[in-house]
Parts: C-alpha cells; sequence; structure tokens
C-alpha cells in the first residue's frame, strides 16, 4: 500500500508547495505589471495630448488583441495538467493560497 502512497503523497506535497510559490510570486509580477503599463498608457495619453507623438489607439488595440490570441491558444497546456490530476490539484489548490497571501 505506501508504495502507491507515497508517490501520491510526494505529488500532492510538491504541487502544493509548487503552487503556492507560483501563485503568490505571480500576484506580486502581476501588481508590477499593472502599475507599469499604467504609467506607460498615462505617459502615452500624456505626450499625446501635448502633441508630442501621435498615437493611433486602433492600431494599439489590435496589436494587443493579437497578443490575447496568442495566449488563448495555451490550451494544449491544460491536456498535461489534467494527465497529473493529483499534481494539478494540490497545485492548484497551493497557487490560490499564494495568490491569496500575495
Amino acid at each position: 500500500m505506501s508504495e502507491v502512497l507515497t508517490p501520491i503523497v510526494f505529488q500532492l506535497g510538491a504541487g502544493g508547495i509548487a503552487g503556492f510559490i507560483v501563485g503568490y510570486a505571480f500576484k506580486k509580477l502581476l501588481k508590477l505589471l499593472a502599475i507599469i503599463v499604467g504609467i506607460f498608457v498615462a505617459a502615452l495619453i500624456y505626450l499625446a495630448y501635448a502633441g508630442i507623438i501621435e498615437v493611433h489607439f486602433g492600431k494599439l488595440a489590435e496589436a494587443i488583441a493579437g497578443l490575447l490570441d496568442k495566449g488563448a491558444q495555451a490550451t494544449g497546456l491544460l491536456v498535461t495538467i489534467i494527465s497529473f490530476l493529483p499534481f494539478a490539484g494540490s497545485f492548484a489548490v497551493g497557487l490560490l493560497i499564494g495568490w491569496k497571501m500575495g
């Protein structure tokens, strides 16, 4: 019985710890990224208002939409995660806890 239980417990523990670390770091990085993007957009708007630069906001929106479409293509990773369900489950729980604490 321990031959089966030991790998499952290891996957649950490792997944939980890894999920916590990733969730915590991801939330911190997202906060930093939001600040940087906010400052960049505010600077663009000010420079456009002052007449220093000309911003084509339609082209900017198209570029951002293109980046988001590339992110949606990453669903193949989900299939791989599902195949490792014990690890993925504990990773998800750890991720949520890390996100909450971050």
